[in-house]
């Protein structure tokens, strides 16, 4: 049998003081954190309550864009040197925050004349931020593609919904399951959008989503191609997005126009115009190339927007040749 001495016993006791004393620390900081995230939690459910509740509509009634706003939209030229962004209903979304209700994406089908001419609607959080480096390139030709040529980058296939948006989202359905990688050539959400709106104020605004749904807000999204009559190109797109605590708003209309570049929206032609100078906002930097958007993947970009004013396009050339 061992016999602590007095000194042992005393140094074996403040030892187990100790250990005892971190052990309860450890377990405050665990339930403080705990707590606090309750709280956080809590408080972010009740100031999505209370937005929404400013809201009169049915959560059946999603919102958006209206038949009378479209057709003023349709009716809007573009004039060399303006500014290519609009604010719609002064920048304010007419989403409604109470039709959020799950993760998934309302397509819609195309036209008769197999345009994207209606809104897709994205529902949206953090797990639908996509992966973009399993992103593939596109074949589709939405209604008035032209192939790029000469060397000049005028065409994207424009998603309405941002790939990037898309992560987990079955294109047949619009549904989330877990693995899927995303919308990427679907016809019902691509349409032929110039390099310039895609890249430098389409991105922006799919930028202000994804930073959204990165710092975990439940986000609505609507997309809607603009076209004029029975033209084949869209005059512009409106975007619009909301988050179901405010603190998310947007409601913008993009014209579809290249530096440069006449477009037919017609029939989505184009020729060289040097008097086609557009304005680049000094807040839309533009993103990465997008060369999956502009062609089938062998493109390699060259060259920037300038601002203020952007005055051709920006150039490409292949990298199998």
């Amino acid at each position: 049998m061992v016999t602590l001495s007095f000194n042992e016993v005393t140094l074996l006791s403040k030892i187990s003081n100790i250990n005892r004393t971190i052990t309860l620390l450890a377990v405050g900081l665990v339930l403080g954190s705990g707590l606090a995230a309750y709280h956080d939690f809590r408080h972010d459910q009740q100031v999505r309550l209370e937005f929404a509740g400013h809201d009169r509509r049915p959560a059946s009634q999603a919102g958006g864009i209206t038949a009378s706003q479209y057709r003023k939209l349709a009716q809007l030229d573009y004039h060399s040197g303006n500014n290519p962004v609009i604010l719609v209903n002064h920048g304010q979304s007419t989403l409604n925050p109470k039709a959020w209700r799950r993760d998934q994406v309302i397509y819609q089908q195309l036209d008769g004349s197999r345009r994207t001419a209606s809104s897709n609607t994205a529902f949206l959080n953090s797990r639908n931020h996509a992966n973009t480096s399993l992103r593939t390139s596109q074949d589709i030709q939405p209604t008035g593609w032209h192939n790029n040529s000469d060397g000049n980058l005028v065409y994207n296939r424009g998603h309405l919904i941002a790939y990037s948006l898309t992560g987990g989202i079955d294109p047949r359905t619009g549904q989330f399951h877990a693995g899927a990688l995303g919308d990427q050539d679907n016809p019902r959400n691509l349409f032929t959008e110039t390099d310039f709106t895609n890249e430098v104020l389409q991105t922006y605004y799919e930028a202000q989503v994804r930073h959204a749904i990165e710092r975990g807000k439940h986000v609505i999204y609507q997309a809607t191609p603009i076209f004029r009559g029975d033209e084949m190109m869209a005059r512009g797109i409106n975007l619009q997005a909301l988050s179901t605590d405010g603190t998310l708003n947007f409601n913008v209309y993009l014209f579809n126009v290249e530096p440069g570049v006449t477009l037919n929206y017609q029939t989505g032609a184009s020729q060289v115009n040097q008097q086609m100078r557009v304005y680049v906002p000094i807040n839309m930097n533009e993103d990465d190339s997008d060369v999956q958007s502009a062609g089938n993947g062998d493109l390699r970009v060259v060259g920037h927007y300038p601002t203020p004013f952007a005055t051709e396009p920006r150039h490409y050339y292949r990298v199998n040749q």
